[in-house]
């Protein structure tokens, strides 16, 4: 495999769509965090928001200012010259992402971003993979509250069980937390488009290779109550299954038949049905032009729940592990996961990619399979747990998670 990355590009990170809501938010972390020596600069469309911004935050005077626009490609293949890691939060990807994309596979860039769009990603997949892999780049979407969490919590969960057996996990999400007017216009393209997502995802099923002698599925589960976690759990259709189950393809940790299942964790049985309900309504809501525009029209995108409430957000992902006679209850907890802690989480997957040893990998990636143990240790040291809750054997029946404590 040939490497194009190159040590002498003038930055080493640079944030795409930085004054945006989330932009802003990982611009913000990135001056606090990033090492001292680390070469960055914000880039988008509007050098006079860009300048703004960076002198609104500390050390601004060595952060760069780069101007690109996603309607001018020649931009998008400079700005990918320039970086060895891109990071965009120019949503919806799926309207404005590809250009920057087939920059940074043509460049040997890496590039991540925050979707949570299915068929972006097999998009993606089916015209950039193999490019990427020919140039080196790391393609790596879904690098915030989608899939971080989900995806790393999964991966952590399967390290606490035996080695070269079947296994089982279910994860079941809590938050307490608000839209920005990004997040919902992308959510509500995604519900309009379902015919095209499922006709982009046939199409990469026909373009990867088959997995050979093992199996993974992350099928829809059926809305139950899950005793081994207390509350009723309902099926989320969000990519987040989709990304867990293609680590899991490309880890032998999973195991020679691994299965993964996806919920949202409610206590109250009314709550869960009325969740159903708004699902169902937001879905067919969608497919209507006008009523969609009504809809993105009540929150701008760049607009977003202020530092108050993101203060008392909060999100919690329990995970069920089984097999080998074990069973594991871990967990995922954090702030505000929309806003705050996918900042967070997006800097970091950047700072990875930048500067720590990473398994030699190249094309469309997930977190786990890019970043792994070096992401899982960087979330942590900032604050994002991941612990075990409880360990024991399975002797018939659900077990329920005894007294919490710290993973080993």
């Amino acid at each position: 495999m040939s490497r194009l990355k190159s040590t002498d590009r003038p930055y080493d990170i640079v944030l795409f769509g930085a004054t945006g809501f989330v932009g802003t938010l990982t611009a913000e972390y990135l001056a606090a965090h990033a090492p001292q020596d680390l070469r960055w600069a914000v880039a988008g469309r509007d050098p006079g928001k860009l300048e703004a911004l960076r002198e609104r935050l500390p050390g601004g005077s060595a952060i760069g200012v780069l101007r690109a626009d996603v309607s001018e490609p020649a931009s998008l293949r400079a700005l990918a010259g320039q970086a060895r890691v891109v990071a965009s939060t120019v949503g919806p990807y799926i309207t404005y992402g590809e250009e920057l994309v087939a920059a940074c596979a043509d460049s040997g860039t890496d590039y991540l971003d925050l979707t949570g769009e299915p068929e972006f990603v097999d998009l993606m997949f089916v015209r950039h993979d193999a490019r990427a892999r020919e140039t080196g780049a790391r393609l790596v979407h879904a690098c915030g509250f989608d899939s971080v969490p989900h995806d790393l919590g999964a991966y952590f969960t399967v390290r606490q069980l035996p080695e070269g057996v079947p296994l089982r996990v279910d994860g079941f999400v809590t938050a307490d937390a608000s839209f920005s007017g990004g997040t919902l216009a992308s959510a509500l393209n995604q519900f309009a488009r379902a015919g095209s997502m499922w006709a982009a995802a046939r199409d990469r099923a026909r373009h990867e290779p088959r997995l050979m002698g093992r199996r993974v599925s992350a099928p829809t589960g059926a809305p139950r109550f899950a005793g081994e976690v207390g509350a009723w759990a309902l099926p989320l259709p969000t990519i987040d299954p989709q990304i867990v189950r293609r680590s899991a393809k490309s880890l032998d940790r999973y195991g020679p038949d691994f299965r993964y299942r996806h919920y949202a964790a409610v206590e109250h049985l009314p709550v869960a049905a009325a969740g159903l309900a708004g699902v169902g309504v937001l879905a067919v809501a969608a497919q209507l032009s006008p009523v969609r525009a009504w809809l993105s029209g009540r929150l701008q995108p760049g607009e977003g729940p202020d530092a108050e409430k993101r203060a008392r957000s909060w999100f919690r992902v329990r995970f069920v592990g089984e097999g080998g006679g074990r069973r594991v209850f871990t967990e995922v907890t954090g702030g505000d996961p929309g806003y705050g802690e996918t900042a967070k989480m997006f800097a970091e997957a950047a700072l990875s990619l930048a500067t720590d040893t990473l398994p030699d990998r190249s094309g469309q990636l997930t977190p786990a399979t890019a970043m792994g143990d070096a992401l899982l240790e960087r979330l942590r040291a900032a604050g994002i747990g991941f612990r075990v809750v409880a360990e024991r054997g399975v002797s018939g029946g659900a077990a329920v998670p005894g007294p919490a404590a710290p993973a080993g």
